[in-house]
């Protein structure tokens, strides 16, 4: 019985997710009328965009990155000793109590289920996507070349320094699978910056903002249940793993927005006037 309901968990979780996706979409405060640009570039049709501006906007990218990532390492490495002081007690109950509690089968469907956030699957679909968006953002192709780019170095490296720091032995499943998560990390980072410069680009609004993140939010859920059922990761590493996918991520949001400015285009959903209404002003006239 508890091992059936331990299956379910992770169709519950991510239906749970979803559906608090879509009560928080339709209670999403109606976005502004959209309001064109024309400085630098944004609406992709000035002409007085050239490579030198864009050099420079990479250059400004790239040297807020390494500043955010200095940032990012010191949080993170305060989740580390925090995890590798009192993760022990936490994880070991978790780990014996669902080593008592898998099924083969599902242990088989959740080894297909955790390779979305394996390192080559994150950066293929972060290639595919920066060469796919280069051809969406006009005058601006520089913008998800350099920032997915940069996420692939950064995070890489990031999460390696902290591996060599803190040199935590994962369980015996996965006996290099130390501090942090890397699945549950890329999860956040690479899809959810995927999702962040395709809805600046083409919504804007705060609605398909909710649902990019309900959708993030689901995969990395998936993620982390699939490596905790196979217990490749201890339950802090799976934790520490979506802070520090939260905070790189972040890193990138902020620094695209100072960089290259808010979202493009703002989808107005403010509600329609019924035409009748209007009809029957223009009749009175």
């Amino acid at each position: 019985m508890i091992k059936a309901l331990v299956i379910l968990l992770w169709p519950t979780g991510i239906a749970a997710i979803l559906a608090a996706t879509a009560l928080l979409a339709n209670r999403s405060v109606p976005s502004p009328p959209p309001v064109p640009s024309t400085m630098n570039g944004h609406n992709g049709t000035d002409p007085t965009v050239g490579p030198r501006s864009a050099r420079s906007s990479v250059i400004g990218l790239l040297l807020i990155l390494v500043a955010a990532a200095v940032v990012v390492y010191a949080l993170t490495a305060l989740l580390g000793m925090l995890a590798a002081h009192a993760g022990p007690g936490i994880d070991k109950p978790i780990y014996t109590w669902m080593i008592h509690h898998r099924v083969h089968f599902w242990k088989w469907v959740m080894d297909r289920v955790t390779k979305v956030g394996y390192t080559w699957t994150t950066w293929g679909a972060a290639a595919a996507a920066a060469v796919c968006l280069a051809a969406v953002y006009l005058g601006r192709r520089w913008l998800p070349l350099a920032a997915l780019g940069a996420a692939v170095v950064l995070d890489h490296y990031l999460a390696f320094a902290l591996r060599l720091n803190f040199g935590r032995v994962g369980p015996p499943d996965n006996p290099h699978g130390t501090f942090l998560s890397g699945g549950c990390d890329r999860i956040v980072v690479f899809y959810g910056l995927i999702a962040f410069l395709i809805w600046r680009e083409v919504s804007g609004s705060k609605r398909t903002a909710v649902w990019a993140a309900g959708v993030v939010a689901a995969l990395g859920f998936s993620e982390a249940y699939s490596s905790e059922y196979l217990t490749l990761h201890w339950f802090t590493d799976i934790v520490s793993g979506f802070v520090f996918g939260c905070l790189v991520l972040a890193a990138f949001i902020v620094t695209i927005r100072v960089v290259d400015g808010p979202a493009r285009k703002a989808v107005a959903e403010s509600p329609v006037r019924p035409v009748v209404s209007s009809r029957r002003a223009t009749t009175r006239e």
